[in-house]
Parts: structure tokens; C-alpha cells; sequence
């Protein structure tokens, strides 16, 4: 059951890796960024799409090896947990706008977190 949970995980942060390098500006359009120049298409491409593929290696990495899953896992988990945790912050600070996008990626990121955090307990 962990491996699947994990396994899925690393397909979603390739999946958002590779959208990251390919289409950075369409990326970030829902939250209202431009990505209108090569320097900020450069940052997406690098945050979004490098480190997106970078932890999806390394979750497909706590797959084959075992004996490092939980410590992977407990690692993405809990900077996913942050992630969700800013998005909190930014409610009290901004009140974003409507469930997409800000309160769908915060269901996401806590998901992906209690399922990474669970596989590493």
C-alpha cells in the first residue's frame, strides 16, 4: 500500500514538473501570474519543473529502495505540509478569491501530505 501511495505521489510531481518546463506560463496563469519574461519563465521552469522531476526521481527512488522510504517520505511530506501551511497564512493575511486555485492546491498539498506522512509512521 505504501509504494502505491508513493509511487503515486512521484507520478504527480513529474506530471507537474514536466508542465513546468513545457508550458510554464500556462502554469502559473490560474493564480493570476505572468510568466512574461524569460527571467520568469526561467524561475517556473526552475522551482515548478527541475525541482518538481528532482523529488519525483526521489520519491521513485523510495520506491526501489525501501530502507529510504520513510525518511523521503516523511521529508516531501512535510514540505508539502508547509506548502498548505502558507496557503493558511496567505487566508488570514490576502483572503484569496474562489476554491480554485488556492483552496483546491491547499486540499492537494495536505492530502499528498497526511498520505507521504502516513507512509513514513
Amino acid at each position: 500500500m505504501e509504494q502505491a501511495a508513493v509511487a503515486g505521489m512521484a507520478v504527480f510531481f513529474l506530471a507537474m514538473g514536466v508542465y513546468g518546463l513545457v508550458a510554464p506560463a500556462a502554469l502559473v496563469g490560474p493564480f493570476g501570474l505572468r510568466a512574461a519574461t524569460a527571467d520568469a519563465r526561467n524561475e517556473v521552469r526552475a522551482v515548478y519543473g527541475g525541482f518538481g522531476i528532482a523529488v519525483a526521481a526521489v520519491l521513485v527512488l523510495a520506491v526501489a529502495r525501501t530502507e529510504m522510504r520513510d525518511g523521503i517520505a516523511l521529508a516531501i511530506g512535510t514540505a508539502l505540509a508547509g506548502m498548505a501551511f502558507g496557503r493558511l497564512v496567505a487566508r488570514c493575511v490576502e483572503r484569496p478569491g474562489g476554491f480554485y486555485p488556492c483552496w483546491f492546491y491547499f486540499w492537494v498539498e495536505t492530502a499528498g501530505a497526511g498520505v507521504l506522512v502516513a507512509c513514513a509512521l
